[in-house]
């Protein structure tokens, strides 16, 4: 990291991040050209879980090319100053580098949406989620495993 003053390497504060934030975009790379989305999540041990429906360009890619990227951010504050070059922001971001698996089997499906849910429903939430049959069907659950993650702030 070229700015070593705004490096985060606590661990801890980098999963905080993460718990905080409400969505995140994920790059992928398919012949060469860029693609980022962003998208609803879970986090648990080290993994990352996004549901999707069945097909799409996203799907298309990660089938071809299974290497991600995925930002989080949090505290965004846009600090204007007079002086243009003087205009920053605050934030705390991080990110992630992994390898993306598309799950298959049901029991790990409704484990991950069950994470998925807890991200966004943690207050007085169920344990574990009702998911129709028929939507575990439609829905794909992509699990990123985490290889590398780096973050940054600017206070």
């Amino acid at each position: 990291m070229r700015r070593k003053d705004k490096e985060i390497v606590d661990k801890k504060v980098m999963v905080s991040i993460i718990e905080k934030a409400i969505i995140c975009r994920i790059g992928m790379c398919w012949q060469n050209e860029p693609y980022v989305i962003p998208m609803n999540f879970g986090y648990r041990d080290k993994n990352i879980y996004l549901h999707s429906a069945r097909e799409g360009r996203k799907l298309d890619i990660l089938r071809n090319n299974d290497k991600v990227c995925i930002e989080f951010d949090v505290d965004v504050k846009l600090v204007q100053s007079q002086e243009a070059c003087e205009t920053s922001m605050k934030y705390k971001s991080v990110l992630i580098f992994g390898t993306a698996v598309i799950l298959e089997d049901t029991a790990e499906k409704k484990r991950a949406l069950d994470i998925i849910m807890h991200h966004y429903y943690y207050h007085n939430s169920p344990s574990v989620f009702h998911f129709p049959e028929d939507v575990l069907e439609k829905v794909i659950i992509i699990k990123v495993k985490i290889e590398e993650m780096t973050g940054k702030e600017s206070l």
